[in-house]
């Protein structure tokens, strides 16, 4: 197991205990000092919510710590070229794709329906000019 897959699996432990110290925590205070009565009468309420508090602060120094560790030791790439290099290009443009986009124009006759037939294509007879 390298290096860097050891401190993604440390930032997603410090991720999910930093998930479970949250929830346990009461936006008032509360929280888990208000779930175990018992112990808060031997000792104090008062250290429940401080151990919480540095868990919090300690999981996110963490995370920012591993974060950082990991992009340093993250692996490089073997060789100068680019992923990009090696795409073909496409030389269709889909705009001038018959029946897509600026290439479809209003003079286009409607495709007709298999059981109509087509209609001869008549020429209008010239009007004779009003005397």
């Amino acid at each position: 197991m390298g290096l860097y897959t050891l401190f993604v699996i440390l930032i997603l432990l410090a991720a999910v205990l930093m998930i479970l110290v949250v929830l346990i925590q009461e936006s008032k205070g509360g929280g888990l000092s208000s779930n175990f009565s018992s112990y808060n009468s031997l000792a104090g309420v008062r250290k429940t919510t401080d151990f919480i508090e540095k868990a919090t602060w300690g999981l996110a120094i963490a995370m920012v710590f591993f974060s950082i560790v990991c992009a340093w030791v993250a692996p490089t790439a073997v060789t100068d070229s680019s992923v990009m290099e090696n795409v073909e290009k496409s030389t269709a443009n889909p705009n001038t794709l018959p029946g897509f986009g600026a290439s479809q124009s209003k003079s286009e006759t409607p495709v007709q329906d298999a059981k109509t037939p087509a209609a001869p294509a008549q020429t209008p007879a010239p009007v004779a000019p009003a005397k």
